[in-house]
C-alpha cells in the first residue's frame, strides 16, 4: 500500500493540463479599505493546488486508485469574511470516493468550505484517470464560484432606489 507514481508540474489558469500538480491564482477584489494580505502569495489570491497520484490498496487483490489532492491557501481577509459570516459549513460539493461501501452514508463525504480554510489537504479517490481529471474540472469549477461567493459576501449590498 504506498504510492507507485507521483507527477508535479506548475501552471497558469489558461493552459492547465489535465494532469500533474496544478497550481491556479484566482484573483478577487474585497472593495475598499482592504489592506494588503501577507500571504507570500500576493494580495487577494487564493492558491489552489491539486495533486494526481496513483495507489494501491488491498491485502489480497491489489487495486489501483487515483488520488486527486486537493490544497487551498486562502488569503487572510478570505478567512476572516467566511468565520465573520459563518460560511465554514456551508457545502461545496457532493461527492463519492471509488472505495466507499454502499452503507456508507453521503454526508460522510461531502466537501464544505471548513475543510478547505485551514490549508489543510484533501485526498479524494477516483476508479479511473478519467473520473479523476473530471473530479479536477468540478473542483475548479467549485472553487472559482467559491471565490466569487466570498467576493460577494465581503460587504452588504448598498441602499438603493427604485423608481417605478
Amino acid at each position: 500500500m504506498g504510492i507507485q507514481r507521483a507527477s508535479s508540474r506548475n501552471i497558469s489558469a489558461q493552459n492547465a493540463p489535465r494532469t500533474g500538480r496544478d497550481i491556479i491564482r484566482l484573483r478577487g477584489w474585497f472593495g475598499p479599505g482592504a489592506r494588503p494580505d501577507p500571504n507570500p502569495i500576493g494580495p487577494y489570491l487564493m492558491r489552489v493546488t491539486i495533486d494526481h497520484s496513483e495507489v494501491r490498496k488491498g491485502l489480497l487483490f491489489k487495486k489501483t486508485f487515483h488520488v486527486v489532492t486537493l490544497a487551498v491557501a486562502m488569503s487572510h481577509e478570505e478567512k476572516q469574511i467566511v468565520r465573520q459570516r459563518r460560511l465554514g459549513g456551508v457545502k461545496l460539493l457532493d461527492r463519492r470516493p471509488a472505495d466507499a461501501r454502499v452503507d456508507d452514508r453521503d454526508q460522510k463525504f461531502e466537501l464544505r468550505v471548513e475543510d478547505l480554510l485551514n490549508g489543510r489537504p484533501d485526498a479524494f479517490l477516483c476508479a479511473t484517470p478519467s473520473a479523476a481529471k473530471i473530479y479536477e474540472d468540478e473542483l475548479l469549477r467549485m472553487l472559482t464560484q467559491l471565490k466569487a461567493w466570498i467576493g460577494d459576501n465581503a460587504e452588504g449590498a448598498p441602499r438603493r432606489v427604485v423608481e417605478l
